[in-house]
């Protein structure tokens, strides 16, 4: 398998494998989708991040990862995680946020923030194994949020 930057090309590819995977993320629980899986939507969030990685086996994409750094440049949002479900389980959420992290270092951010709705107990588990500490709540599209922070080189 190997990570690469995604590309506004792969959106129809990666489309498809989300809409085969029912929209599953890394977590069996989250049932809301975290991108819009329109071949439009996706070319959106590849072309509009400055931090957008995908993962490939056999040539088909298996997971991606998006992150945007605010305007101050200090800290990113974690936009997307996913994982199609036959590959979870096999360190690819784990590359991803690696290889998310190496850029945001290279560029200077200092932490990465991510959002899990509130009542996801796995998804706060997966990001606090990986080093995020709680920074508080808030409302969402679909109710309340944890918001959860890294230091991007403990990510690296």
């Amino acid at each position: 398998m190997r990570v690469r930057p995604a590309r506004p090309g792969d959106a129809e590819a990666l489309r498809a494998a989300v809409s085969r995977a029912r929209e599953a993320t890394v977590f069996d629980d989250i049932g809301a989708p975290l991108l819009d899986v329109s071949a439009a939507g996706v070319r959106e969030a590849a072309s509009a991040a400055d931090c957008c990685y995908l993962v490939e086996a056999d040539g088909k994409p298996v997971g991606l990862a998006i992150a945007h750094p605010d305007a101050d440049g200090a800290e990113a949002e974690l936009l997307a995680l996913w994982v199609h479900p036959a590959y979870t389980g096999d360190g690819i959420e784990n590359r991803l946020l690696s290889r998310v992290a190496a850029s945001l270092a290279d560029r200077g951010v200092k932490q990465l923030r991510a959002s899990v709705e509130h009542d996801l107990p796995s998804a706060r588990e997966f990001y606090r194994a990986h080093g995020f500490s709680h920074r508080g709540t808030r409302e969402g599209p679909d109710g309340t949020e944890v918001v959860v922070v890294a230091a991007v080189e403990s990510l690296r």
